[in-house]
């Protein structure tokens, strides 16, 4: 059976599943090794418990993270190898150097000073200790740094020259490589979504041992609240930024890549006078046409080029070969954007309760970011996968085709393989994944609940009426429990 698929889209499913396996780890570990250095900065500066609490609370989940990561990156390297080994030889002599910095200034920089940011804080001092969380957090972002350089060349590729004779690609500029067109938007638009996916991981986190303290009779757990505080400022301040990120970064590529934006936005035909924005729509390639449209007449000339009656050219204008699968680019593009927009709706929503003291005590924002905890791990696939089935059906953007670049291998021998990493993947770091998810469940600190459970309501403090205690709470109050 596994004959009967073509072994290109079998090798480019296989690398489509590792690399989204992979890449939830270091969205996660991006932004956590930032939180992390900031925890341990601010116990230093203010000695309060509830920091080191998060500290130690954290950075368990960190390290299994961090392990996953490593061991899904170090899988997915060896298909460049194996299925693509032809753009390996075509381009090596351009992304191998950035692919190599990356191994030498980040994965060592983080492996190496992670055994001191989590057993040496009673070894080597508290300096050397913040030294090594810095180190860390550091390193996550330059291995963000060269990964996205390498893709962004493959995007918006710059610097080189071709071989007539080979067909390789020779480096001719480093900096122009590295510093491409496309890098410092998706730079800054990827390493921005980490950090929201982080922040709804832990917000989400805080949320449910919130909810779960209902009706539970604890001392106040200021390390819970903390961190569902410290979640919902960085989803009310980075949300609102990554939007405009994103929008800097749409109109990057329009310039760059006219053909993403044209399948993204659902313009098979051209528009001259304005087009439309459109909200729904079935892509049917064969027709080219936006089955059942509904859009909003000239919002994507005012998006994309700011003015109402600019004029934006369709799919009308490429050859079919060309031309990327729509209707995935189309609909993980709206996934994205959707939840870049529930998130900015939770970071207001947080700002509301803030400022009416309600934050500790609105159980259904606490429910909506329970729910929207894995948003920025959807989001951030989705947002992968607009970006590289967008590029289709080029691995380097518009020079190197795809069916050029993948090794001649015969389809059962990939498919065996694809077949092996999905159960391989799913019970491993389906395991991982299980544990994580185990420590999360515990409250930070002891775990469990200083004071008796109470099965038959919440118990006031003495003195106090019903409507006294729904009253709103200021943000820095505790209430006192008997």
């Amino acid at each position: 059976m596994l004959g009967s698929f073509d072994a290109v889209l079998l090798a480019r499913l296989q690398f489509a599943f590792t690399i989204s396996f992979h890449f939830l780890f270091p969205a996660f570990t991006i932004g956590l090794a930032s939180y992390l250095a900031v925890l341990n900065a601010l116990w230093l500066w203010t000695k309060e418990d509830r920091y080191l609490e998060l500290f130690r609370y954290w950075v368990k989940i960190f390290a299994l993270a961090f392990a996953m990561g490593v061991v899904s990156g170090i899988v997915m390297s060896y298909q460049f190898g194996t299925n693509w080994s032809v753009f390996s030889d075509k381009a090596g002599s351009v992304i191998g150097a950035p692919m190599a910095y990356e191994v030498l200034s980040a994965f060592f920089l983080e492996a190496g000073f992670l055994g001191i940011m989590l057993f040496g804080r009673d070894r080597v001092g508290p300096g050397l200790h913040m030294a090594a969380c810095t180190a860390v957090a550091f390193g996550t972002f330059f291995s963000a740094f060269w990964i996205i350089s390498v893709n962004s060349w493959m995007q918006t590729p710059t610097g080189f020259e071709i071989d007539v004779a080979t067909g390789q690609f020779l480096p001719l500029d480093f900096w122009k490589i590295v510093f491409n067109p496309s890098f410092p938007y998706r730079l800054a638009h990827t390493v921005t979504a980490a950090y929201l996916t982080t922040a709804f991981i832990v917000g989400g986190v805080g949320a449910w041992h919130l909810l779960r303290q209902r009706r539970t009779v604890y001392e106040a757990n200021a390390a819970t609240r903390t961190m569902f505080s410290m979640a919902m400022w960085m989803a009310a301040i980075v949300a609102p930024v990554q939007i405009f990120l994103g929008d800097m970064h749409g109109i990057n590529t329009l310039e760059h890549q006219p053909v993403k934006v044209m399948a993204m936005e659902g313009h098979y035909q051209s528009h001259e006078g304005g087009a439309p924005l459109y909200l729904f729509g079935i892509p049917n390639d064969k027709t080219q046409t936006l089955d059942y449209a509904l859009g909003i007449p000239k919002l994507s000339s005012l998006i994309l080029k700011h003015d109402l009656n600019a004029s934006l050219a369709g799919l009308d204008t490429v050859p079919d070969a060309d031309q990327p699968p729509v209707g995935i680019v189309f609909w993980a593009f709206r996934i994205m954007v959707a939840l870049g927009f529930g998130m900015l709706g939770i970071g207001l929503w947080s700002l509301v309760a803030r400022w009416r003291g309600r934050l500790y005590y609105a159980w259904w924002l606490h429910r909506a970011a329970l729910v929207m905890a894995p948003s920025g791990l959807i989001a951030v696939l989705a947002g992968w996968v607009t970006t590289e089935v967008g590029r289709q059906p080029f691995t380097v953007y518009g020079l190197l085709r795809t069916v050029d670049s993948v090794a001649p291998l015969d389809a059962p021998a990939v498919g065996t393989t694809l077949v092996a990493f999905v159960v391989i993947y799913f019970t491993l770091f389906g395991i991982g994944t299980w544990y994580m998810l185990h420590l999360m469940a515990r409250a930070p600190g002891a775990g469990e609940p200083r004071l008796k459970d109470v099965s038959s309501g919440p118990i006031r403090s003495a003195g106090r009426t019903a409507a006294q205690d729904d009253a709103p709470q200021r943000s820095g109050t505790i209430r006192t429990e008997v």
